[in-house]
């Protein structure tokens, strides 16, 4: 038998049409996003030298809760370039840049690997959201947003660290890989651990050019009032996961989201869901 390869092609397909199937959904989970991962956006964009003024990209923006984080730090004599693959999330942000009263904010639907289509040396600071992770080649994603910085711009982006770091997402995606009888990834196939340590987000920037490389780690439990309200927000807005459900019948999908809530149950304590998270969050120069 021949080995199967990984296809980026079909990959970006599926993944695009995952995104475009529960854009409302994560949209409306938008204030847990905010909660949970505020305080590595802030970094982020502290990494990227967000300021008054600056012109910034951000890159797999979806509905554009750290879009608006920039535009309050940019200002209205900043400009923001949001852009995704999905035109159904870069809707859900166009609304809430007008909704926030941000009229410097711009949206454009591109993917992350051809932002080399974009003006070079058009911005200050670029910017990616747990947005790396669903790019084929990582180190072209970075090289195209390179060609975007002005020399001296500065890129940051945020993966989530390793699957034992992060059970709250792992643990689901342990228990439908099993159960729906999936192959392991194939090689060179992108996933949310892919850039899990700082030495590997550091190798990654390095390759596609950065300079003045720098990682670090920062803890971003998920809070919420309960493992199944964790469930819903996997169940709505995960697309991934129903990506990977998607080869088995109707029952057999719940039983399968059985278990997963039972195991949820895990980081639940004393009338509280904390899911454990942690976040790789990655910076270099042009």
């Amino acid at each position: 038998m021949a080995t199967k390869t990984f296809d980026p092609v079909y990959f970006k397909e599926t993944t695009r049409s995952q995104w475009q199937n529960t854009a409302k959904a994560w949209n409306d989970w938008g204030g847990l996003l905010s909660t949970w991962l505020g305080p590595a956006t802030e970094r982020m964009l502290d990494m990227a030298g967000v300021k008054t003024g600056s012109a910034v990209l951000d890159v797999a923006a979806g509905a554009g809760d750290q879009t608006l984080n920039a535009a309050r730090r940019t200002g209205p004599t900043g400009r923001i370039l949001a852009t995704d693959l999905s035109p159904a999330l870069l809707e859900f942000a166009e609304a809430n840049a007008r909704a926030a009263g941000h009229a410097h904010i711009e949206t454009e639907v591109c993917d992350g690997e051809e932002l080399d289509r974009l003006d070079a040396e058009s911005f200050d600071s670029v910017i990616s959201r747990v947005g790396m992770i669903y790019f084929p080649d990582q180190v072209k994603a970075l090289r195209a947003m390179r060609h975007c910085l002005i020399p001296g711009g500065r890129v940051a982006v945020i993966s989530y660290s390793t699957a034992a770091k992060n059970g709250f997402f792992s643990k689901p995606v342990s228990i439908i890989r099993e159960r729906a009888q999936l192959p392991a990834p194939l090689p060179g196939q992108p996933g949310p651990f892919s850039l899990g340590t700082v030495e590997v987000m550091r190798e990654t920037l390095a390759a596609a050019g950065f300079r003045d490389v720098e990682a670090e780690l920062m803890d971003a439990p998920v809070l919420l009032d309960s493992a199944d309200e964790c469930l819903r927000f996997e169940k709505e807005s995960f697309g991934a996961l129903h990506q990977m459900l998607a080869g088995l019948e109707p029952e057999a999908r719940e039983s399968v989201w059985a278990d997963v809530a039972a195991a949820l149950e895990e980081f639940e304590s004393d009338g509280r869901f904390v899911g454990p998270c942690e976040l790789v969050i990655g910076a270099g120069v042009k």
